[in-house]
């Protein structure tokens, strides 16, 4: 038994609404990156436990969670919500050790899971069809239907977030879900499943497989019991992911990665601006599909701008997750690898080190700790300009003009977030439109922000959109029912 906040137990599978061993009775060693020790063993699920997981979904849309209302699967959701902001300390702690993020950013985080449910929950019986105007004698409507069996794979950067705006709005709709946790980091999923079993959820809407992405993920994107499939992490294995349930042509909702612009125009309010330009990148450990990792500044206002962030930078503090800093540790020892083997390629190719934060000798040794640090300037096209590093390194570009700054913004494979700053009204809306990407904030910078605004990207960014209402559209199908009656 597990003595970590809120879990009964961490190496069971969670299968038609009770704790379970896995088929292979293997488990897997939960790492915490803020000193390398072993939080916990989690089950190492299979091929067998999915089939158990799809198995037990498709009997509660057939049984008692099927037969639920609209309004009564909402109020189920929105006591999961209050349950869960209940629990919001202790899920916090869970996710801080599990992840490696501050406190503070574990604890809104938390909070975030808890609105989402609250959202949905509201939004569950307000999904409304539409009567078609067509030939005379005929009336014509639509209905929004659950797709059925929905597969939920979750990465490990933002469990909580992710999983209330993927989870939340599929149960919303109807629909019973299979969810697997990144390996790296699950404690909180598995918490969810205990939550949701205490406010009355009925088995099986909600079943959770831990274990290894190619062995318990692969297996839930190639199911044929499963109708759509949601993922959030790399480009590659999207296309895996996509690839394998395009074999039974279920739907993918895919959130991939991103590089980021945030472009900010000689006029800017700079004050306002600068701590976004920041927290935006750092923001757990930069490990944020929607970080803004590349700042793209005017060239009359460069060297003040790259000042202005480099102070930032060496006033930033690392340290582990519980002792609530700025910035934590990366999730794994892999992890750290690639982004130090991106720091050493810009040594390597004379890229300026414009600010850099100081990592204390007392860090824990086995943790996963890297310096936040700014590159000033950096190139249009540099490797470190497009690929995505997923740590705390920001690149800092110069632009000329407008025209100059959108080809730059739209220069990469990527097209998830951009932020612009700017008081001319007109620009700001003309960058809007030109910049091509799912979510533009103008003035300000949400990475991934707003439990409301419908979010994913283009390009390599993926496809489909979470959040707000359009993630209850992507997780329903429309059925059209033409009556003729004279």
């Amino acid at each position: 038994m597990s003595t970590l906040p809120l879990l009964e137990t961490t190496d069971r599978v969670f299968v038609a609404g009770r704790w379970q061993a896995g088929a292979s009775r293997e488990t897997l060693p939960l790492i915490n990156p803020s000193d390398g020790s072993t939080l916990a063993a989690i089950a190492r699920g299979n091929a067998a436990d999915i089939d158990a997981a799809v198995a037990a979904a498709q009997a509660a849309l057939d049984g008692d969670w099927g037969r639920l209302t609209a309004a009564e699967r909402g109020r189920l959701l929105m006591r999961l919500s209050s349950r869960i902001t209940e629990a919001a300390d202790a899920l916090a702690r869970l996710e801080a050790m599990d992840v490696g993020k501050p406190l503070k950013q574990a604890r809104a985080d938390a909070l975030a899971m808890a609105r989402y449910f609250e959202f949905y929950g509201g939004a569950a019986d307000k999904v409304m069809g539409q009567t078609i105007p067509y030939a005379r004698g005929t009336t014509v409507l639509t209905l929004r239907e659950p797709h059925g069996v929905t597969g939920h794979i979750v990465p490990w950067n933002y469990p909580m977030q992710i999983l209330g705006r993927s989870v939340g709005a599929a149960l919303a709709m109807g629909n019973a879900c299979v969810l697997k946790p990144a390996e790296e980091a699950c404690l909180t999923a598995l918490a969810l499943a205990q939550l949701a079993a205490e406010v009355g959820l009925p088995a099986g809407a909600v079943n959770v497989v831990p274990g290894l992405g190619e062995e318990a993920g692969a297996a839930l994107a190639a199911h044929p019991g499963v109708a759509h499939v949601s993922f959030t992490g790399s480009v590659a294995v999207g296309k895996l992911v996509q690839a394998a349930a395009a074999r039974h042509t279920a739907p993918v909702t895919l959130e991939l990665g991103g590089k980021s612009p945030q472009v900010v125009f000689a006029d800017a309010d700079l004050e306002a601006a600068l701590p976004f330009l920041v927290n935006a990148g750092i923001q757990n450990a930069g490990q944020t599909c929607s970080a803004a990792s590349r700042i793209l500044v005017e060239r009359s206002r460069f060297d003040e701008v790259v000042s202005r962030m480099g102070e930032r930078y060496r006033a930033l503090r690392v340290g582990p997750a519980l002792d609530d800093l700025d910035v934590g540790p990366l999730i794994s020892a892999r992890q750290k690898e690639i982004v130090e083997g991106y720091l050493g390629l810009a040594r390597d190719m004379g890229l300026r080190v414009a600010g850099q934060a100081v990592l204390p000798a007392s860090l824990p040794r086995g943790g996963c700790y890297v310096a936040p640090t700014l590159l000033a300037p950096v190139d249009a096209g540099h490797r470190l300009e497009q690929e995505e590093i997923f740590g705390p390194v920001q690149v800092v570009v110069p632009f000329d003009d407008e025209a100059d700054a959108i080809r730059i913004g739209n220069g990469t494979p990527y097209g998830l977030v951009a932020g612009v700053w700017t008081k001319d009204g007109s620009r700001a809306l003309r960058m809007a439109h030109a910049l091509k990407c799912g979510q533009v904030f103008v003035n300000n910078y949400g990475a991934g922000g707003g439990i409301e605004l419908p979010f994913g990207g283009v390009k390599a960014s993926g496809h489909g959109r979470e959040k707000g209402f359009e993630a209850l559209y992507g997780f329903s199908t429309l059925k059209t029912i033409a009556i003729k009656h004279d």
